[in-house]
């Protein structure tokens, strides 16, 4: 030999390589080539689920979305509805306080009227009063003394700066 190379050694070595490869192969590689498909169908599954865990809370949100907007349109219907109530309540608060200022307003004018008309009835029966006592005098006494006593008489009648008539 050569080299000092030993042919049987090599085999001897290049045999006890090939066991070590297939135990390996055995023992390591279909192992680890296992738990590393099962990783990644466990990530794949875990994506999957998230997947379908996201589009079910984006359709979840889409629904929230829709329930809230209709909300939002009903409290606004309901707002109008409202409003448009009171509006109307109000129209008739205002119709009923007309109505009322209206009979007042009549009311008044009445009693002024009635007032009126007992004021001239009064002024009329003292004015009776007072032509009638005139006549009398005047029947009784003298022309003159009678037209004295008239002027005094409607100067006792008529209110002074400051009375009250």
């Amino acid at each position: 030999m050569p080299l000092n190379i030993d042919w049987q050694q090599i085999l001897l070595h290049l045999l006890n390589f090939v066991i070590l490869f297939a135990g390996l192969w055995l023992l390591l590689y279909k192992p680890v080539r296992k738990f590393m498909h099962e990783r990644r169908e466990r990530y794949e599954k875990t994506d999957a689920e998230a997947e379908k865990k996201l589009a079910e809370a984006e359709q979840t949100r889409a629904e929230y979305e829709k329930k809230l907007s209709a909300a939002d349109a009903e409290i606004e219907e309901k707002r109008a509805a409202a409003r448009r109530e009171m509006d109307g309540y109000e129209a008739m608060r205002k119709q009923a306080a007309q109505e009322e200022a209206d009979a007042i307003l009549a009311s008044a004018r009445e009693h002024a009227a009635r007032e009126k008309t007992r004021a001239v009835e009064e002024a009329r029966g003292e004015i009776v009063g007072l032509v009638t006592e005139a006549a009398e005098k005047i029947a009784t006494k003298s022309a003159s003394e009678a037209y004295d006593a008239f002027l005094a008489a409607a100067d006792e009648q008529t209110p002074k700066d400051g009375e009250d008539a």
